[in-house]
């Protein structure tokens, strides 16, 4: 896959966390207790504090994160953001929920639908998520990094939005949550779904 690097300071952060630092290449994000991305459905609450740090995502473009899933406590999550507007968007990654690592997607246009998959094997290893953009539709994919990426979801996004995409931390129910981004790339979309 022809993939360029994203500098760390090429982005915007939607919310900024409680601290960010650099060490070596890899960028260090430290959450705020109750950073969370979701809308409405089934708890009733809209949480818009997320802690991602963006830059453009066209159509017809692949945007690719590295982190370590080294975390342990409930809802801790990271991974990949993509928003067109505040009541569109995706997230994907590894959140840890109800006592394990579960690897999903969140998509909400405008309110929010939840599918994860229980992934123990991720625990505190580097994964690699990649959502790729193509027409009316965003595919997510994820694996250990260096291993196959597996489709994760197929989601709808509207073809004409302009979008934004790039690594998320959140911490909705604690304080001091560090995560450890490896790295962030872009380049063109998945030449097909399959």
């Amino acid at each position: 896959m022809d993939l360029s690097p994203v500098s760390w300071a090429e982005g915007a952060w939607t919310t900024p966390p409680a601290a960010v630092a650099e060490d070596g290449t890899d960028l260090l994000v430290t959450c705020v207790e109750g950073s969370d991305a979701w809308r409405t459905t089934s708890y009733g609450f809209i949480h818009d504090t997320e802690h991602a740090l963006v830059a453009p995502l066209p159509s017809d473009s692949a945007m690719e994160v590295v982190f370590t899933a080294d975390y342990a406590e409930q809802f801790d999550q990271a991974g990949i953001f993509v928003v067109a507007a505040q009541d569109r968007w995706i997230k994907a990654g590894v959140e840890f929920a109800d006592g394990h690592p579960q690897l999903g997607a969140v998509v909400t246009g405008p309110v929010s639908d939840w599918s994860v998959a229980r992934a123990d094997d991720l625990a505190g290893r580097r994964v690699r998520v990649r959502v790729s953009r193509a027409g009316d539709a965003i595919t997510v994919r994820a694996a250990v990094d260096g291993g196959p990426l597996q489709l994760v979801r197929v989601a709808p996004f509207p073809a004409d939005a302009e979008a934004a995409a790039g690594p998320l931390a959140c911490a909705p129910t604690r304080a001091g949550l560090t995560v450890r981004f490896h790295g962030w790339w872009r380049g063109p979309a998945d030449g097909s779904l399959h």
